[in-house]
Protein backbone atom coordinates (compact mmCIF):
# COMPACT_ATOMS: atom_id res chain seq x y z
CA UNK A 1 0.00 0.00 0.00
CA UNK A 2 0.90 3.75 -0.43
CA UNK A 3 1.71 6.32 2.27
CA UNK A 4 -1.02 8.34 2.90
CA UNK A 5 -1.43 12.18 4.17
CA UNK A 6 -3.12 13.45 6.42
CA UNK A 7 -5.99 14.70 3.70
CA UNK A 8 -6.22 11.73 2.30
CA UNK A 9 -7.44 9.72 5.34
CA UNK A 10 -10.73 9.13 3.07
CA UNK A 11 -9.03 7.40 0.85
CA UNK A 12 -6.60 5.62 3.48
CA UNK A 13 -9.83 3.75 4.99
CA UNK A 14 -11.51 2.70 1.98
CA UNK A 15 -7.82 1.19 0.55
CA UNK A 16 -7.72 -0.45 4.12
CA UNK A 17 -10.95 -2.23 4.08
CA UNK A 18 -9.75 -3.63 -0.03
CA UNK A 19 -6.82 -5.06 2.18
CA UNK A 20 -8.79 -6.95 4.52
CA UNK A 21 -11.26 -8.58 2.24
CA UNK A 22 -8.25 -9.46 0.12
CA UNK A 23 -7.07 -11.15 3.14
CA UNK A 24 -10.24 -12.74 3.67
CA UNK A 25 -10.22 -14.22 0.41
CA UNK A 26 -6.95 -15.64 0.37
CA UNK A 27 -7.46 -17.11 3.82
CA UNK A 28 -10.59 -18.29 2.61
CA UNK A 29 -11.35 -19.39 -0.90
CA UNK A 30 -14.99 -20.24 -0.99
CA UNK A 31 -15.91 -16.74 0.31
CA UNK A 32 -16.07 -14.63 -2.86
CA UNK A 33 -15.82 -10.68 -2.21
CA UNK A 34 -14.62 -9.74 -5.45
CA UNK A 35 -17.43 -7.82 -6.74
CA UNK A 36 -17.07 -5.75 -2.83
CA UNK A 37 -13.40 -5.27 -3.70
CA UNK A 38 -14.22 -3.74 -7.11
CA UNK A 39 -16.55 -1.19 -5.80
CA UNK A 40 -14.41 0.32 -2.88
CA UNK A 41 -11.47 0.11 -5.35
CA UNK A 42 -13.76 2.14 -7.66
CA UNK A 43 -14.79 4.62 -5.06
CA UNK A 44 -11.41 5.07 -3.56
CA UNK A 45 -10.18 5.71 -7.26
CA UNK A 46 -12.94 8.58 -7.41
CA UNK A 47 -12.44 9.73 -4.20
CA UNK A 48 -8.55 10.28 -4.73
CA UNK A 49 -9.40 11.93 -7.66
CA UNK A 50 -11.99 14.22 -6.07
CA UNK A 51 -9.21 14.76 -3.65
CA UNK A 52 -6.71 16.14 -5.85
CA UNK A 53 -9.08 18.02 -8.02
CA UNK A 54 -9.34 20.60 -5.52
CA UNK A 55 -6.11 20.39 -3.84
CA UNK A 56 -5.03 23.60 -1.61
CA UNK A 57 -1.55 25.14 -1.44
CA UNK A 58 -0.41 23.58 1.81
CA UNK A 59 -2.09 20.07 0.51
CA UNK A 60 0.10 20.48 -2.52
CA UNK A 61 3.23 21.01 -0.18
CA UNK A 62 2.28 18.06 1.65
CA UNK A 63 2.47 15.98 -1.72
CA UNK A 64 5.62 17.92 -2.97
CA UNK A 65 7.62 16.24 0.25
CA UNK A 66 5.67 12.65 0.02
CA UNK A 67 8.60 10.76 1.14
CA UNK A 68 7.85 7.87 -1.65
CA UNK A 69 8.09 10.82 -4.09
CA UNK A 70 10.87 9.94 -6.78
CA UNK A 71 13.93 11.75 -6.49
CA UNK A 72 16.82 12.87 -7.95
CA UNK A 73 18.24 9.18 -8.39
CA UNK A 74 15.00 7.68 -9.56
CA UNK A 75 14.93 10.10 -12.48
CA UNK A 76 18.62 9.45 -13.39
CA UNK A 77 17.96 5.89 -13.55
CA UNK A 78 15.02 6.34 -15.74
CA UNK A 79 16.33 8.75 -17.77
CA UNK A 80 20.29 8.97 -18.08
CA UNK A 81 22.14 6.70 -19.73
CA UNK A 82 25.76 5.71 -18.29
CA UNK A 83 25.90 8.23 -15.50
CA UNK A 84 29.08 9.08 -14.11
CA UNK A 85 28.57 11.13 -11.15
CA UNK A 86 31.63 13.32 -9.96
CA UNK A 87 32.40 14.32 -6.41
CA UNK A 88 34.23 17.69 -5.32
CA UNK A 89 34.60 21.06 -5.14
CA UNK A 90 38.35 21.32 -5.53
CA UNK A 91 38.50 23.31 -2.61
CA UNK A 92 37.21 22.21 0.67
CA UNK A 93 34.92 18.29 -0.06
CA UNK A 94 32.04 17.34 -1.50
CA UNK A 95 28.67 17.63 -0.34
CA UNK A 96 26.08 14.69 -1.39
CA UNK A 97 22.83 16.80 -0.76
CA UNK A 98 24.04 17.52 -4.52
CA UNK A 99 24.52 14.99 -6.98
CA UNK A 100 26.41 15.74 -10.51
CA UNK A 101 27.28 14.04 -13.44
CA UNK A 102 27.52 13.04 -17.11
CA UNK A 103 25.38 10.86 -19.08
CA UNK A 104 23.22 10.21 -22.17
CA UNK A 105 20.12 11.23 -22.43
CA UNK A 106 17.80 9.97 -25.37
CA UNK A 107 21.71 9.06 -26.85
CA UNK A 108 22.97 12.99 -26.17
CA UNK A 109 25.64 13.47 -24.14
CA UNK A 110 24.64 16.10 -21.00
CA UNK A 111 25.68 17.23 -17.90
CA UNK A 112 23.10 16.28 -15.05
CA UNK A 113 22.80 18.49 -11.63
CA UNK A 114 20.29 18.21 -9.06
CA UNK A 115 19.48 18.03 -4.97
CA UNK A 116 19.12 14.19 -3.28
CA UNK A 117 16.88 14.18 -0.25
CA UNK A 118 17.14 10.07 0.23
CA UNK A 119 14.87 7.51 0.68
CA UNK A 120 15.11 6.35 4.18
CA UNK A 121 17.00 7.75 7.52
CA UNK A 122 20.14 6.08 6.59
CA UNK A 123 20.30 8.36 3.01
CA UNK A 124 18.68 11.46 4.25
CA UNK A 125 21.12 11.86 6.86
CA UNK A 126 24.00 11.05 4.40
CA UNK A 127 22.20 13.57 1.72
CA UNK A 128 21.45 16.00 4.51
CA UNK A 129 17.45 16.26 3.52
CA UNK A 130 18.82 17.56 -0.46
CA UNK A 131 19.65 20.64 1.78
CA UNK A 132 22.79 21.42 0.16
CA UNK A 133 26.14 23.10 1.78
CA UNK A 134 28.74 25.77 -0.28
CA UNK A 135 31.29 22.66 -1.34
CA UNK A 136 27.83 21.32 -3.01
CA UNK A 137 27.21 24.53 -5.26
CA UNK A 138 31.21 24.75 -6.09
CA UNK A 139 30.60 21.29 -7.31
CA UNK A 140 28.04 22.73 -9.46
CA UNK A 141 30.19 25.69 -10.84
CA UNK A 142 32.60 23.13 -11.82
CA UNK A 143 30.31 20.52 -13.14
CA UNK A 144 28.55 23.50 -15.30
CA UNK A 145 32.67 24.97 -16.25
CA UNK A 146 33.01 21.35 -18.02
CA UNK A 147 29.82 21.52 -19.57
CA UNK A 148 30.87 24.34 -20.68
CA UNK A 149 34.11 23.35 -21.92
CA UNK A 150 32.65 20.98 -24.18
CA UNK A 151 29.44 22.43 -25.32
CA UNK A 152 26.89 19.87 -23.45
CA UNK A 153 23.57 20.83 -22.54
CA UNK A 154 22.50 21.09 -18.64
CA UNK A 155 19.41 19.60 -16.67
CA UNK A 156 18.87 20.13 -13.50
CA UNK A 157 16.52 18.28 -11.44
CA UNK A 158 15.74 20.59 -8.39
CA UNK A 159 14.05 19.57 -5.15
CA UNK A 160 15.48 20.94 -1.64
CA UNK A 161 13.44 23.01 1.05
CA UNK A 162 16.88 24.99 0.79
CA UNK A 163 19.88 25.59 0.97
CA UNK A 164 21.59 24.19 4.62
CA UNK A 165 21.48 26.99 7.24
CA UNK A 166 24.39 25.54 9.62
CA UNK A 167 27.03 27.87 10.77
CA UNK A 168 29.65 25.46 8.94
CA UNK A 169 28.27 26.28 6.08
CA UNK A 170 27.55 29.95 6.63
CA UNK A 171 31.78 30.07 7.30
CA UNK A 172 32.46 28.95 4.54
CA UNK A 173 30.88 31.07 2.16
CA UNK A 174 27.26 29.66 2.25
CA UNK A 175 25.86 32.76 0.31
CA UNK A 176 28.95 33.19 -2.01
CA UNK A 177 28.85 29.90 -3.47
CA UNK A 178 24.69 30.21 -3.88
CA UNK A 179 25.35 33.46 -6.12
CA UNK A 180 27.88 32.23 -7.79
CA UNK A 181 26.03 29.12 -8.86
CA UNK A 182 23.21 31.12 -9.77
CA UNK A 183 25.78 33.34 -11.83
CA UNK A 184 27.18 30.54 -14.00
CA UNK A 185 23.81 29.28 -15.06
CA UNK A 186 22.73 32.70 -16.27
CA UNK A 187 26.33 33.09 -17.85
CA UNK A 188 26.09 29.28 -19.82
CA UNK A 189 26.46 29.17 -23.37
CA UNK A 190 24.63 25.74 -23.72
CA UNK A 191 20.92 25.46 -23.07
CA UNK A 192 20.14 24.37 -19.58
CA UNK A 193 16.93 23.11 -18.53
CA UNK A 194 15.65 22.68 -15.14
CA UNK A 195 12.50 20.67 -13.54
CA UNK A 196 11.05 21.54 -10.27
CA UNK A 197 10.70 17.45 -8.99
CA UNK A 198 9.51 18.38 -5.28
CA UNK A 199 10.47 21.22 -3.67
CA UNK A 200 12.03 24.41 -4.49
CA UNK A 201 13.02 26.33 -1.96
CA UNK A 202 14.53 29.77 -1.53
CA UNK A 203 18.24 30.53 -3.39
CA UNK A 204 18.66 26.63 -2.62
CA UNK A 205 16.85 25.91 -5.74
CA UNK A 206 17.17 29.18 -7.60
CA UNK A 207 21.27 28.21 -7.67
CA UNK A 208 20.01 25.15 -10.18
CA UNK A 209 16.75 26.40 -11.86
CA UNK A 210 18.28 30.17 -13.40
CA UNK A 211 17.55 28.37 -16.71
CA UNK A 212 16.83 28.43 -19.93
CA UNK A 213 13.71 26.29 -19.39
CA UNK A 214 12.06 25.91 -15.71
CA UNK A 215 9.20 23.38 -15.93
CA UNK A 216 7.40 21.79 -12.15
CA UNK A 217 5.58 19.17 -11.99
CA UNK A 218 2.25 19.88 -10.98
CA UNK A 219 2.14 19.07 -7.23
CA UNK A 220 5.69 20.86 -6.69
CA UNK A 221 6.27 24.12 -4.86
CA UNK A 222 8.46 27.03 -5.64
CA UNK A 223 9.26 29.24 -3.27
CA UNK A 224 11.45 31.92 -1.82
CA UNK A 225 11.16 30.62 1.45
CA UNK A 226 9.19 27.35 3.18
CA UNK A 227 5.52 28.08 4.00
CA UNK A 228 6.82 26.96 8.31
CA UNK A 229 9.69 30.22 7.66
CA UNK A 230 7.29 32.39 6.30
CA UNK A 231 4.95 32.08 8.77
CA UNK A 232 7.95 32.66 11.61
CA UNK A 233 8.93 35.55 9.91
CA UNK A 234 5.29 37.13 9.78
CA UNK A 235 3.44 35.87 12.46
CA UNK A 236 6.28 34.77 14.63
CA UNK A 237 4.27 31.11 14.59
CA UNK A 238 5.27 28.11 12.62
CA UNK A 239 2.21 26.38 12.88
CA UNK A 240 0.38 28.87 10.69
CA UNK A 241 2.60 27.36 7.53
CA UNK A 242 -0.79 26.49 5.85
CA UNK A 243 -1.86 30.63 6.24
CA UNK A 244 1.59 31.31 4.95
CA UNK A 245 1.16 28.70 1.90
CA UNK A 246 -2.15 30.11 0.86
CA UNK A 247 -0.76 33.49 1.22
CA UNK A 248 2.62 32.91 -0.94
CA UNK A 249 1.28 32.04 -4.53
CA UNK A 250 3.90 28.92 -4.47
CA UNK A 251 1.93 26.40 -6.95
CA UNK A 252 2.36 25.20 -10.48
CA UNK A 253 -0.84 27.22 -11.23
CA UNK A 254 0.49 30.43 -9.50
CA UNK A 255 3.99 30.24 -10.95
CA UNK A 256 2.51 29.87 -14.30
CA UNK A 257 0.48 32.68 -14.30
CA UNK A 258 3.38 35.32 -12.95
CA UNK A 259 5.67 34.00 -15.32
CA UNK A 260 7.84 32.40 -13.29
CA UNK A 261 8.23 29.16 -14.80
CA UNK A 262 7.36 27.73 -18.38
CA UNK A 263 5.52 24.96 -17.80
CA UNK A 264 3.62 22.36 -15.98
CA UNK A 265 4.30 18.45 -16.20
CA UNK A 266 1.15 17.01 -15.15
CA UNK A 267 1.30 14.38 -12.73
CA UNK A 268 -0.59 11.46 -12.47
CA UNK A 269 -3.88 11.18 -10.25
CA UNK A 270 -2.88 11.02 -6.44
CA UNK A 271 0.34 12.61 -6.96
CA UNK A 272 3.88 11.64 -8.91
CA UNK A 273 4.67 8.64 -6.64
CA UNK A 274 1.57 6.61 -7.62
CA UNK A 275 2.81 5.62 -11.07
CA UNK A 276 6.81 6.76 -11.05
CA UNK A 277 7.17 5.34 -14.69
CA UNK A 278 4.52 7.69 -15.91
CA UNK A 279 5.84 10.62 -14.55
CA UNK A 280 9.34 9.19 -16.35
CA UNK A 281 8.03 10.00 -19.43
CA UNK A 282 6.42 12.95 -19.01
CA UNK A 283 9.61 14.83 -17.47
CA UNK A 284 11.46 13.14 -20.34
CA UNK A 285 9.33 14.36 -23.26
CA UNK A 286 9.30 18.18 -21.70
CA UNK A 287 13.27 18.05 -21.28
CA UNK A 288 13.67 16.89 -24.89
CA UNK A 289 11.08 19.28 -26.36
CA UNK A 290 13.22 22.60 -23.91
CA UNK A 291 16.33 21.02 -25.37
CA UNK A 292 15.28 21.14 -29.39
CA UNK A 293 13.74 25.05 -28.74
CA UNK A 294 17.60 25.85 -28.66
CA UNK A 295 19.45 23.05 -30.70
CA UNK A 296 19.99 25.67 -33.61
CA UNK A 297 21.05 28.88 -31.56
CA UNK A 298 24.24 30.18 -30.96
CA UNK A 299 25.98 30.65 -27.31
CA UNK A 300 25.04 34.45 -27.33
CA UNK A 301 21.40 33.90 -28.45
CA UNK A 302 21.64 31.26 -25.78
CA UNK A 303 22.58 33.79 -23.08
CA UNK A 304 20.43 36.19 -24.22
CA UNK A 305 17.31 34.34 -24.35
CA UNK A 306 17.99 33.02 -20.83
CA UNK A 307 18.76 37.06 -19.59
CA UNK A 308 15.52 38.46 -21.51
CA UNK A 309 13.15 35.81 -19.77
CA UNK A 310 14.42 36.60 -15.90
CA UNK A 311 13.98 40.41 -16.69
CA UNK A 312 10.85 39.89 -17.60
CA UNK A 313 9.27 38.16 -15.16
CA UNK A 314 6.55 40.36 -13.15
CA UNK A 315 6.37 43.20 -16.24
CA UNK A 316 3.24 41.87 -17.04
CA UNK A 317 1.93 42.00 -14.38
Amino acid sequence: MHSFLEFEKPVADLAGKVQELRALQDGDNSVDVGDEIQRLENKAAQALADLYARLTPWQKTQVARHPDRPHFRDYIKALIEDFTPLSGDRQFGDDDAIQAGFGRFNGQPVAVLGHEKGSDTQSRLKHNFGMARPEGYRKSVRIMNLAQKFGLPVIYLVDTAGAYPGIGAEERGQAEAIARSTDCCLSLGVPNIAVIIGEGGSGGAIALATANRVYMLEHSIYSVISPEGAASILWRDSTRAQDAATNMKITSTDLTGFGVIDGVIEEPIGGAHRDPEAIYMKVGRTIEAGLSEFSSMSADEIRSQRRKKFLSIGRQL
